[in-house]
This record gives C-alpha cells, structure tokens and sequence, in this order.
C-alpha cells in the first residue's frame, strides 16, 4: 500500500479507485433522513442488508415517522424491526428517542437543525458511531463517521489510535487543513459534510472489496 502521511493522503489513495456509488447524493444507502435516522440504530450490531429489510418492513406499515413510531403499539414494531436484531431493546429505544425528539425539538427538521453530539450521546442504545453517523448522514452536519473498518483500514498503514476520538480527529484534520484542495477536484459545490459522508463510504467500500478479494 502507498504511504499516508495524513487523512488527505487517505482521501487521495481511496478517491482515485471510484468506490462510491453515484446514485446515492451522500453514499449512504438511503435518501430519506428520517429512514437514515432509523437506519442509524438499527444496523447496530447487524449487517446492513438485515436494516434494509426492517426499513421495507416499517414501509409497508407506513411507520416511517417520528410521530407514527411513538404511536405504534411496541409489538408490532418489534415484529417490523425483527430483522435487525436486538428487536426487543432496539423498538424501546426507537420508541424512546423519537419521544424524547418530540418533546425536546417538537418535529425532527428542527432536531436536524438544533440537535448537538451531546444530547444524542445522552440518549440510550446510542453510541459515538451511531450518534455521528445520525449527524452526518441525517443531520449534514460536519461530524466524521468512525467505524471498525476506519480502524482496521488505519492499522493496516501502521496508525493506531488510543481512542474514538483521537481516531476521529485524525481523519478530520487532514480533511479541513486541504479542504480547498479537496474541493478543487469536484467539478460542482462540495460541503465539508458531503466530503466526510464521501470520504467515510469510500472508507467501508474499499475495506468490503479487500473482504472479497
């Protein structure tokens, strides 16, 4: 593998191998922020083809809604999200959040707007990468995604990170300080946030396609 010096380097060595599917604005495999706000949760420990499977199912029951999922009765969305996993903890925690929403912001455009990394951490069942992925991806808000095969990506370059954080301000740095060099190689409007949605999918695609190979 070439050598990186800093996450621009990384951005550089993942960009030239056209890893991101184009039919996604901001890689993650929804449009819908609301569908990535649940997506967020539930692909908590599980595969992503197993979310989409919850996600098709709370389609059909026309529970893709903050006010609908505080509304619905706990078992049948357990029985909507039982693809997923942990159907028991991860409806209550659903249930939770959204209420919590309701009452703290009063509709989720204006928890998209207001919402901070803080009072998503303080919610239950939801963990740095689940709360930054939230913001990122749901949100557009410049917070970068960290996940497992971040680190494993980053070790196999010799970088070893004593925590999320310090992993996560790793990546960002390098990001903001050529962000104008970055940018310069699109030929429309780039936002911050679209570069770490971006530069976060590239990430997981090449550690699937090493995977395969």
């Amino acid at each position: 593998m070439n050598s990186i010096v800093d996450s621009y380097d990384l951005f550089i060595f993942l960009k030239d191998k056209n890893l991101i599917d184009t039919k996604y604005k901001y890689w993650w495999p929804r449009n819908d922020d609301f569908e990535i706000f649940l997506g967020a949760i539930l692909t908590q420990n599980t595969k992503w083809i197993n979310v989409e499977k919850s996600l098709e199912n709370l389609s059909r029951l026309n529970l893709l809604d903050l006010e609908k999922l505080i509304e619905v009765d706990i078992d049948i969305l357990i029985h909507a999200i039982t693809p997923s996993g942990f159907k028991n903890q991860k409806s209550i925690r659903i249930k939770k959040i959204c209420e919590n929403i309701i009452e703290e912001f009063g509709d989720f455009k204006t928890f998209k707007e207001n919402v901070c990394r803080e009072w998503l951490l303080s919610q239950k069942g939801i963990g740095e990468e689940t709360a930054d992925a939230i913001l990122c991806y749901s949100c557009h808000k410049e917070e970068m995604v960290v996940d497992s095969y971040t680190n494993r990506l980053l070790k196999s370059f010799g970088y070893e990170f004593e925590s999320y954080d310090e992993l996560k301000a790793w990546l960002e740095y390098g990001i903001n300080e050529n962000f104008d060099k970055i940018e310069s190689l699109y030929d429309y409007d780039i936002s911050l946030n679209m570069i770490y949605c971006r530069f976060h999918g590239k990430i997981v695609e090449f550690m699937k396609n090493q995977k395969k190979s």
